[in-house]
């Protein structure tokens, strides 16, 4: 429960594509279009899909400034987005109709390898945030009578993270099959439509979560 999914490919006869990754591929696809649009139409009188990424963007701003300070919010928003934008097109992806039934695609967000990679890459990014604001700075976060405590919390963070986002992204599309085997006709459309607030409050929860461990090294 909850392991990637049977290898779908093998690349150069070593490396396992599962459906996951796939997904994640056709995610990074599609992000990388859309980024090339915008950026490459930009107009100072903004048409309905600028204006529409303009306040996305200006909406995390706003929201990472609230923990983190206008300042450090502006230098680590590249990072905190892109968590953001990722966390929430993985979710979405396992709401298309049927992604859950097709074995080449999988919402990678409902596999606990997916989610701890990113929690990982999250708990290095946070580290390595700390450290750039002085070795002293760093050492400080440590200068405290519970420092095994505080060892131990900072390797339970990214655990806590990937278990989280798995755990109910997983436990929602589980759900949601079951439900739909029960009930063909109605309960799942509610259920999807539920889902689309819910897969975005995950999101939220995830990079709220990380900017707040991030803010305990950087607050001065």
């Amino acid at each position: 429960m909850g392991e990637a999914s049977e290898p779908i490919v093998k690349l150069f006869g070593w490396f396992d594509i599962s459906a996951e990754v796939i997904t994640m591929f056709v995610m990074i696809a599609v992000v990388a279009v859309v980024s090339l649009i915008v950026t490459r139409n930009l107009k100072e009188r903004p048409g309905k899909f600028q204006n529409m990424i303009e306040a996305a963007v200006e909406y995390l701003d706003n929201f990472f400034a609230d923990i983190l300070g206008k300042k450090y919010a502006r230098k680590y928003l590249f990072y905190l987005a892109s968590l953001f934008a990722f966390i929430i097109i993985a979710n979405y992806s396992g709401l298309i109709p049927g992604v859950g039934y097709f074995r080449w695609f999988k919402a990678p967000t409902s596999s606990l390898s997916v989610t701890l990679g990113l929690s990982i890459c999250t708990f290095f990014f946070i580290q390595i945030a700390g450290i750039s604001m002085g070795a002293k700075h760093y050492l400080k976060h440590f200068l405290t009578p519970i420092v095994p405590l505080i060892l131990m919390d900072e390797f339970i963070k990214p655990a806590s993270l990937a278990l989280r986002l798995f755990g109910n992204i997983f436990g929602e599309e589980t759900v949601l099959e079951n439900l739909y085997n029960i009930i063909p006709i109605g309960a799942p459309l509610i259920m999807m439509a539920l889902s689309l607030i819910f897969c975005a409050i995950q999101a939220m929860v995830y990079t709220m979560l990380t900017a707040s461990y991030l803010e305990e090294f950087i607050e001065e």
